[in-house]
């Protein structure tokens, strides 16, 4: 399965920490071995699945979608106002 990343992610990814980043990665590893394992959300995010992971003691989503075989990782983020902007980065697309 290859991992696409959006530039929105990428944006994010670059500002976090080395430890950050480990708990990022384990994250994205249990999101290859069950591509279920986040909650599908429903209009105009249909298609789209979000997984709530901490890391130190702030809650991350982290939205992703499975393509062609394929996992895109879309947006991460903290809650605060996560799914407004995640439906109007689709929107953009």
């Amino acid at each position: 399965m290859l991992i696409v990343q959006s530039t929105s992610f990428e944006k994010k990814v670059r500002k976090f920490g080395k430890q950050e980043k480990r708990v990022l990665d384990n994250q994205i590893r249990k999101i290859l071995d069950e591509p279920a394992i986040g909650q599908e959300k429903k209009g105009d995010l249909r298609g789209v699945f979000v997984h709530k992971f901490k890391i130190h003691s702030t809650q991350y989503l982290l939205a992703y979608r499975v393509v062609g075989g394929n996992l895109e990782l879309i947006m991460i983020g903290p809650h605060e106002n996560y799914y407004r902007d995640l439906s109007d980065y689709l929107k953009s697309r």
